[in-house]
């Protein structure tokens, strides 16, 4: 076994689940900084005034020059059907006027046709206000009266510029394609195209950064440069669980956001599968080494428990899903210690006194190490993204599963000793 050091895996970082981040305090990362302090005291706030929000009448009036008696639609937009709200005549003047009701920021189509429509996003007792010329509705109109419509607009309208600078270089980079210059001036237009879509990538990352509480931020996460690239504009994915995460404190029952939040826990689960996949396999058979003390000072490493089948687990005292795990360890020891297996369970508490309690509460009677420091380190070359955690090792010490529970456990522990 190798000893775990400074060296770390790439990648080998303690990081929460979605959930966890940045709104609910886990044990890896306590909100010490003010910068959480102050989005805590705002998330309480919102949920406040949130709490207490019913369905209110909103109103979106209008005048589109060279609609006359055109018949306009608002549409609801679901996350995969779209459902018909309203409709009204545009009077002689071109003015109309549709209500509805909502209690939450919602995202609405308001449609001349199929191919001509604006997307607003409307929040409950507002009153919008639209102008716009019928024949260039979906690319230039006014709205007031709604922040998250005039959001929507803006990141729209940023797009479609970006859209149009880089179809506008493709085109120059068809056109010259074997002309004799062509050799000479590509280069110029690849760094342009970067520079383009890298200001795209930095605009939509941070509206999101600085609106992680607005609806607008769940289209800006959506945006993508063309429909049919696989990645969206946004790649941060601390901006995005961060968001998610907002977002679904405030908005719950949004089926955007709850559409949102779920892409990106898969997001982070898939990130994490695959860190920890590749860390088994870098890994193999030289599983770092681990040297910390038990609650009495005696260092215990890892690498002395070699010839015999160990649970590796990362716990915390104060962790419920931790403490609930602890007597279906305790059952299995009982079961398998006689036949060669133990227990190395690391504990990642920052206050010594509760591990000790948790220790003889739970009568947990094989190794337990910890310290603040060493046990973060531990946790960091193991690739421990939550607790609670664990690798089983061989009597080689080479990791053959992770994270076994219950009857998982049980199963695996028989086929190695019974």
């Amino acid at each position: 076994m190798k000893r775990a050091s400074q060296n770390l895996p790439n990648g080998s970082k303690i990081k929460s689940e979605l959930h966890e981040l940045p709104l609910n305090v886990n044990n890896f990362n306590r909100m010490t900084n003010m910068t959480y302090r102050v989005l805590f005291f705002l998330v309480a706030a919102l949920l406040v005034l949130g709490g207490c929000k019913q369905d209110k009448e909103f109103t979106i009036r209008g005048k589109i020059t060279h609609a006359e008696d055109e018949t306009i639609v608002l549409e609801e937009l679901h996350t995969t059907s779209l459902k018909k709200i309203a409709e009204t005549k545009i009077n002689t003047k071109g003015e109309f006027e549709i209500s509805a009701m909502t209690g939450i920021p919602t995202f609405y189509l308001l449609k001349l046709s199929d191919q001509n429509f604006i997307t607003l996003l409307v929040d409950s007792a507002e009153t919008v206000t639209i102008e716009a010329d019928a024949a260039n509705f979906d690319r230039e109109y006014n709205v007031e009266g709604s922040l998250g419509s005039a959001q929507v607009k803006m990141l729209d309208s940023k797009l479609k510029d970006t859209r149009h600078k880089l179809d506008s270089l493709r085109s120059l980079d068809n056109l010259y394609a074997g002309n004799p210059e062509y050799d000479n001036v590509r280069p110029r237009w690849a760094e342009e195209y970067n520079e383009i879509v890298q200001e795209q990538i930095e605009f939509s990352t941070n509206f999101v950064r600085e609106n992680p509480f607005s609806m607008a931020s769940v289209l800006a996460l959506y945006q993508k440069f063309n429909p049919e690239d696989e990645s969206f504009i946004v790649r941060d994915l601390q901006v995005m669980k961060t968001a998610a995460s907002a977002l679904n404190t405030i908005y719950p029952k949004s089926e955007q956001v709850q559409a949102l939040y779920n892409n990106t826990l898969q997001i982070v689960r898939n990130e994490q599968s695959a860190n920890m996949q590749r860390f088994i396999q870098e890994q193999g058979d030289n599983s770092p080494d681990i040297v910390l003390p038990d609650p009495e000072g005696n260092e215990v490493a890892l690498s002395s428990l070699r010839g015999k089948v160990v649970l590796l687990q990362f716990w915390a005292a104060v962790d419920r899903g931790s403490r609930i795990q602890n007597p279906v360890l305790v059952e299995a020891y009982k079961k398998y210690h006689r036949k060669g297996f133990e227990i190395y369970q690391v504990s990642v508490d920052q206050n010594r006194a509760e591990w000790v309690d948790a220790i003889d509460q739970d009568k947990l009677s094989w190794i337990n190490v910890g310290d603040m420091e060493g046990s973060k380190l531990a946790a960091a070359v193991y690739n421990v993204q939550n607790i609670p955690f664990n690798y089983l090792l061989n009597e080689e010490g080479e990791i053959v599963a992770k994270n076994l529970k219950g009857p998982a456990l049980d199963k695996a522990l028989a086929r190695l000793l019974d």
